[in-house]
């Protein structure tokens, strides 16, 4: 994503009260004060200039950083690989009745780079996230009993600033947007090929991130139900956006029910600079340079991981 996108994502996250636009990436003292920051927080995996000194050294040394558990398995590298290494196999689902999908027109063979074990073939994502985590992500908040509910369903991969601008719409047109989000096999029954790139954990946890969403039902129908419609929430507006929709399994309109009801709209989002398939071209047009930047990447991990080594045997030293 570009500079502008990025912006947009991390103000749309529901814990961010506020971006620092042009941030320094070697964190210092002065940048701290001049926004007002108490301390500065990041993984337990040390980030290195290219230099291989520590981006949070200063930080460090001023008793200003904090530091918390990383999620292990989800990275923006790992994701590229996923999009450039993925076969069918990751799915074991039927293959796409579509055109020839543009991930798996590529070589594989020439991508090894991207491979977090090294091989070939793409490693499958084994996040799983917990219900004490899921908990954290969760609003926590019910409908009063004089809110509009507004309900929209997707695949939401890779989710980005298209999806915020789409949900903050949606969003508008109630009180409490719940968001529906098809499991993986739906998803690629429905769009053939390598889809979705993150699992069904994965982009729930990504959907609850975002500040417009008040609760999302993880596994909803590709069709909307009546079960759905009047289950545990009563829902007053069903939205969809204003791009191509993919009819069910059965060939039927997924938002028949709705129309019928009178209660579907259609979401236009003009501002939306970003697509899923927009992304998958740009890493694929981008690939040498993705590929130049994973070589650095690499060689600067070799660094840190000396350097980690080092800093927990002057840590043992001490005790």
């Amino acid at each position: 994503m570009n500079e502008e996108e990025r912006y947009a994502a991390v103000a749309a996250c529901k814990w961010a009260d506020e971006v620092v636009r042009d941030a320094p990436y070697n964190t210092t003292v002065e940048c701290l004060k001049e926004h007002n920051i108490d301390f500065c927080v990041h993984g337990d995996d040390i980030t290195t200039m290219a230099d291989g000194t520590d981006c949070y050294q200063a930080v460090k040394d001023a008793g200003l950083y904090r530091e918390c558990k990383r999620t292990q398995g989800v990275s923006t590298t790992e994701l590229v690989g996923r999009m450039l290494l993925m076969t069918r196999d990751h799915h074991k689902r039927r293959p796409s009745t579509t055109a020839e999908p543009i991930i798996s027109t590529f070589d594989t063979s020439e991508l090894t780079p991207f491979s977090t074990n090294g091989s070939k073939v793409a490693t499958v994502s084994h996040f799983l996230p917990t219900s004490r985590r899921i908990v954290q992500f969760s609003e926590g908040r019910e409908p009063k009993p004089t809110d509009k509910v507004v309900y929209v369903d997707g695949t939401f991969d890779l989710f980005h600033v298209g999806h915020i601008e789409f949900l903050k719409r949606a969003k508008a047109l109630g009180d409490f947007l719940i968001v529906g989000i098809h499991d993986d096999q739906t998803v690629n029954s429905i769009k053939g090929s390598n889809y979705p790139l993150m699992n069904l954990h994965e982009r729930a946890l990504s959907v609850l991130a975002c500040r417009y969403v008040d609760e999302v039902i993880i596994g909803a129908p590709y069709s909307v139900t009546e079960e759905l419609l009047n289950g545990e929430y009563k829902v007053a507006v069903v939205a969809h956006g204003n791009s191509h929709l993919e009819q069910d399994m059965d060939g039927k309109d997924p938002y028949e029910l709705p129309k019928k009801l009178g209660i579907y709209t259609e979401i236009d989002t003009p501002n939306s600079t970003i697509t899923t398939e927009g992304i998958i071209d740009r890493i694929i047009e981008n690939r040498n340079k993705f590929e130049e930047r994973q070589k650095r990447k690499n060689a600067k991990a070799i660094l840190e991981q000396q350097k980690e080594i080092e800093e927990k045997k002057l840590a043992n030293n001490d005790k």
